[in-house]
């Protein structure tokens, strides 16, 4: 079956309603024609030039992106800024480019669903709901626990390995064996109250602040910083599965890719 723009965002919004975007946020098709045919897609988290230029090399007619590429109302278009230059290329090549950013954070089986499911994390509860036209299961951020409690070195270790990172930050005191998990993919510095009162005894996410870090030291929580790419990272074969899953059901005619080429923002170097 052809596929076509149009079809292809009510499909995502089946699992990641558009409607759960956060109001600041901007998601939806920002690039292209909703009568488009769709052929092969690419999915990453960041619009960059080298992501789009992996679409191009790779054949894919559309690129869903978890970040938006046009995140606020533009007054002009200077083809000399990477926003502009993005912009600028995606029109000449025809690709279409889809945000699917805070409705995908907050959809039932979203970004920390599958950053807790990397973990090992059973149990899953919700760590800041959100009201979303009676649906319920909706918001940000995860809870849950291990089977078996974890040293800390143990968890770390787990935690570099599923995120791919060399380094975190730590605020707080580590506990001696963690047990409940409270998460959330992306930037979540202000949920770690919630962390708390859910009894965790780790909180991972992003971006913490630090008057957050220094609470984090005098409450008694633990808190680990994962980095914004590392968190989110898991959720881009989330977003494949979901995909994948629709082009079944649908006899989608398509080619769903996820980048080989994206790479953190961030280099951690060591002393």
């Amino acid at each position: 079956m052809i596929l076509q723009v149009s079809d292809l965002l009510e499909g995502i919004n089946r699992f990641a309603p558009f409607g759960l975007a956060e109001s600041w946020d901007n998601v939806g098709l920002l690039i292209g024609r909703p009568d488009r045919q769709v052929r092969s897609l690419l999915l990453g988290l960041d619009p960059t030039l080298s992501l789009l230029e992996e679409a191009v090399n790779r054949g894919a007619d559309t690129l869903i992106t978890h970040h938006p590429c046009i995140f606020r109302p533009l007054s002009a278009v200077n083809t000399a800024t990477p926003v502009g230059a993005f912009l600028e290329r995606a029109l000449e090549q025809k690709i279409n480019v889809i945000a699917c950013h805070t409705n995908l954070d907050s959809a039932v089986e979203g970004v920390s669903d599958a950053l807790a499911e990397r973990l090992g994390l059973t149990g899953l509860s919700l760590l800041h709901a959100v009201n979303f036209s009676g649906m319920s299961g909706v918001g940000l951020g995860r809870i849950g626990t291990f089977p078996v409690s974890l040293s800390f070195p143990d968890f770390l270790q787990r935690v570099f390995d599923v995120l791919g990172i060399d380094g975190v930050h730590v605020a707080g005191t580590p506990p001696d064996e963690v047990k409940t998990v409270a998460l959330c993919g992306g930037s979540g510095s202000e949920f770690a109250e919630d962390a708390q009162r859910c009894g965790a005894d780790v909180y991972l996410s992003a971006e913490i602040k630090h008057s957050t870090a220094r609470w984090a030291e005098e409450s008694g929580l633990c808190i680990i910083d994962g980095t914004h790419y590392g968190t989110e990272q898991p959720a881009l074969a989330l977003l494949a599965d979901k995909l994948g899953a629709l082009a079944r059901e649908k006899d989608w005619d398509v080619n769903i890719i996820q980048t080989d080429s994206e790479r953190p923002a961030f280099t951690l170097i060591h002393k």
